[in-house]
């Protein structure tokens, strides 16, 4: 029996974004339930669950849900767990709740993520200095030559792609400088006021090649939350609900760099067919955006366009308002804020609650919103709609 339409998102919190140095990670967290909380109508004491997807910055990273259970002074949950599966974990822990519920664990979950990995300056304080000649020796040949961290690895793999289909560092712009023109109607938007344009894209400084400054996601300090609970009692909640129709995960375990997929093709159609749909429903799309080339892989991935087309696809402005699948209608990772997972959850709320003010999408019914951690390594994938879908 399938559980599509029976749960449901029922409050949303989210905290200031960004350079926020009044609060630290825990506090981020407790603030972000009490939004939700407030949000949704309900009291503190109504919660019965709580999943926690702890950032950078959590000293203890593997008992964070009992830590922000004691912070919020939340007592006899029947349900709690710390999850990370990088990126992912957003979605796949509102899926994790909406198991527990089914399996009558709890009724009522509350799904966390916060962080504050930035740090006031401190003018007395010199700049640090790099350290790729210890991160060498302790990687190996490949970093000694410049091949280390997150951003050269999915370089390498964009690289590929653009080797292999001709997508063209244009196309790869197309992508941060539509998403920027999203963020201009995001009032939560780190870049809302900052206007970006191809040639400013251009003039960016190199991070990985093929990256530039703007191809990479933001990092921020902030908080987000939303509160899993069935259908039924999300519908007296103060706010519409936005539906659990249809989710999945896929954890691929091949190379990226050999198969230029994720696991949002495996992910997405599990998703579309628990949930009665294909991609041609799908009014808005909210794609978890670590790089502009994620964007355009997983577009590829779940079927948006053919592969290796994913370029000329945003290019065209099939993304951009108006268009016939607008993407990161909040502005994404890359112009609004970093939540991990969290940053495309609370836009797909926000535009099926039809919240989304400027920069709302006419008629956005069914939202699909993907979660990707590692180097494409774990997916996590959610179909939300409506309360009367």
């Amino acid at each position: 029996m399938s559980i599509s339409g029976k749960y449901a998102i029922a409050g949303l919190g989210l905290t200031a974004q960004g350079k926020v140095f009044d609060n630290n990670c825990i506090g981020f967290g407790v603030e972000a339930v009490s939004l939700a909380l407030a949000d949704a109508g309900m009291e503190k004491g109504e919660l019965d669950g709580i999943l926690v997807n702890p950032g950078l910055s959590w000293r203890n990273a593997m008992m964070a849900s009992h830590t922000l259970q004691t912070a919020l002074g939340l007592e006899n949950l029947s349900f709690s767990a710390s999850m990370s599966l990088g990126g992912a974990t957003a979605a796949a822990m509102i899926q994790q709740a909406a198991a527990a519920i089914e399996a009558g664990l709890a009724t009522a979950v509350a799904c966390v993520f916060s962080d504050a990995p930035l740090r006031a300056p401190d003018p007395t304080k010199k700049k640090a200095e790099g350290r790729a000649g210890s991160y060498a020796m302790a990687r190996g040949w490949d970093a000694a030559y410049g091949y280390f961290g997150v951003n050269a690895q999915y370089a390498m793999i964009a690289q590929r792609h653009m080797h292999r289909y001709g997508t063209t560092h244009d196309q790869l712009g197309a992508v941060a400088v539509t998403q920027r023109d999203w963020a201009s109607g995001n009032e939560s938007a780190e870049m809302r006021d900052k206007p970006l344009d191809l040639d400013a894209y251009h003039s960016a400084r190199w991070i990985a090649e093929p990256f530039r400054l703007f191809d990479c996601c933001l990092v921020s300090n902030g908080g987000a939350c939303v509160i899993v609970t069935s259908t039924e009692r999300a519908r007296q909640a103060t706010k519409p609900p936005a539906v659990l129709l249809g989710f999945a995960q896929n954890h691929r375990g091949d190379d990226p760099l050999e198969t230029l997929s994720s696991g949002a093709t495996v992910a997405g159609e599990k998703a579309f067919a628990m949930a009665g749909l294909t991609p041609s429903d799908v009014d808005v799309a909210e794609l978890y955006d670590c790089y502009t080339f994620t964007v355009l892989i997983t577009l590829e991935d779940y079927g948006f366009c053919k592969k290796g087309e994913s370029g000329a696809f945003v290019e065209s402005g099939a993304t951009a308002r108006g268009g016939s699948i607008p993407v990161n209608t909040g502005g994404g990772q890359l112009s609004s804020f970093y939540m991990w997972g969290m940053t495309p959850v609370v836009e797909a709320v926000t535009q099926i609650r039809g919240d989304g003010g400027a920069r709302q999408v006419d008629g956005a019914e069914v939202a699909l919103v993907s979660g990707n951690g590692g180097i494409l390594a774990t997916h996590s994938c959610l179909l939300l709609g409506r309360g009367q879908v």
